[in-house]
């Protein structure tokens, strides 16, 4: 073991060329932007169609509730699969676990696109709907966290921010894709054809942008950091029983080796989590208010067009291709801890004012309230989480760690979140809890920005966090 340690050692850095960086780059936003596809079309039906075609039997308020816990129930999945497939990835690498994740959601996906209703099988719809979610969940619960250490850990040091992005953007694509499809869909369907058969078109979609994305991963190199590891052997790592072998047969030739190897399996664990995590709460938080519970609340609360709020995320998304590089490159520019500061003090200042315009029951401020919110409180942050949260974790344990703060995140607030905001504006008769969720929120992850290192610039072969 200990000669071939060595070996691999002395072998030189993995090397890239720029057409692999461009096949990891749209890989990562391709498998991105299905995830969010597959969300949200999920998301936007659990809002708009699911409650009367799975759950009738129940008033409108009561079937939204139930819609939007059917579609958190899939968040409990992803935490299982962040900590498989993550374990996983940081073990036998990146590439393997993409694969298997991208052929798990898109399967399930296009099966509930298949599926009867509670008209035709009774209880046994929704429980088939809540068996497929959880299969998508567990496939998606490595896929955002497996793209964005990809990409992380693909992109030259200087450009980290804007090529990290590209996860983001593939959220965005995913978001306005599905957005898209149920705009035409309300537009250019009756509500009952939309209840018959229309709702199915975009899950049945989907299984074609599997297929590519499929065979563009299979085609995919692994991570260069991945292979510079300095305890992977092979292409798989050492566990930790091997690495402390190989620390206590150390010789003078390696013990520069045997040092990075101890930092990076003595350092104790924790720190750089918590941080990451409130980084996640504020961009998860956010999302699941004004991309998912919001549409449903304005369809069912506002005098305004059913496809007022869909057309404003549709609105939001394709600016949102201008935000995200924009504050990936300042990112770049002036460091992480700064922009995720002033965007999320930024989401603090707007979110009474986001709120009253939405809920004036105007179309144009509608569109404008979502525009904001979704560029600033979610777009914006989500660009900026991308890198930094990959940046925070060392080499051995980044997958994994980073895949736990973003599904307990999710857990907490994009799954939690659309219930606890159907309930309290149920209780309350108003839109003001909607707001203080969103300050809520985003001051947690401005503290958590304050409290994080700077990690612009860092060496993500270390084994070691940053903190």
């Amino acid at each position: 073991m200990k000669d071939s340690v060595i070996a691999a050692q002395q072998t030189p850095p993995a090397h890239r060329t720029t057409s692999d960086l461009a096949r990891a780059a749209v890989s990562g936003w391709l498998g991105t932007a299905m995830e969010f596809m597959d969300f949200q079309l999920y998301s936007l039906a659990a809002a708009i169609v699911f409650n009367k075609i799975f759950f009738p039997d129940v008033s409108p308020a009561i079937g939204l509730i139930a819609a939007m816990a059917t579609y958190g129930v899939g968040y409990v999945a992803r935490l299982a699969g962040a900590v498989y497939f993550g374990r996983m990835g940081d073990r036998i690498g990146r590439k393997k676990v993409l694969v298997i994740t991208i052929l798990l959601m898109g399967a399930s996906t296009t099966l509930i696109g298949a599926l009867p209703t509670y008209a035709t099988i009774g209880i046994l719809a929704p429980s088939l709907l809540v068996l497929l979610r959880l299969v998508q969940g567990f496939g998606a619960g490595a896929e955002i966290a497996g793209a964005t250490v990809l990409l992380a850990e693909y992109a030259p040091v200087r450009r980290r921010g804007l090529i990290a992005s590209l996860v983001s953007l593939g959220t965005n694509s995913g978001t306005l894709a599905a957005s898209g499809l149920w705009a035409i869909l309300l537009g250019a369907l009756s509500e009952d054809q939309l209840l018959s058969w229309g709702w199915r078109l975009p899950f049945l979609l989907s299984f074609a942008l599997m297929l590519f994305a499929v065979w563009l991963r299979r085609g995919l190199k692994e991570s260069p950091v991945f292979e510079e590891r300095p305890d992977v052997v092979d292409g798989v790592a050492m566990d930790r029983g091997e690495v402390e072998s190989t620390i206590a047969a150390g010789s003078a030739v390696d013990k520069h080796q045997s040092s990075v190897l101890a930092a990076g399996i003595r350092q104790r664990k924790g720190k750089a989590f918590f941080l990451a995590l409130g980084l996640r709460l504020g961009q998860a938080g956010n999302s699941g208010l004004i991309q998912t519970f919001l549409v449903g609340y304005i369809a069912t609360n506002l005098s305004v067009g059913r496809s007022v709020p869909t057309d404003a995320i549709v609105y939001g998304s394709l600016l949102g291709f201008a935000t995200v590089p924009l504050v990936g490159l300042i990112g770049d520019r002036y460091g992480r801890r700064p922009v995720y500061m002033a965007f999320s003090l930024l989401t603090v200042v707007i979110a009474f004012p986001v709120m009253f315009l939405i809920s004036s029951g105007s179309s144009a401020a509608v569109m404008l309230g979502m525009v904001l919110g979704l560029n600033v409180g979610v777009l914006g942050l989500f660009s900026l989480e991308s890198v930094t949260m990959a940046e925070l974790f060392g080499s051995r344990t980044r997958f994994t760690q980073l895949a736990l703060a973003k599904e307990i995140g999710g857990i907490l607030t994009t799954a939690i979140g659309p219930v606890l905001a159907a309930s309290l504006t149920a209780v309350t008769g108003s839109w003001w809890p909607i707001a203080v969720m969103l300050i809520v929120y985003s001051l947690i992850t401005f503290v958590s920005a304050f409290l994080a290192p700077e990690t612009r610039g860092r060496d993500l072969v270390r084994l070691e966090d940053a903190v």
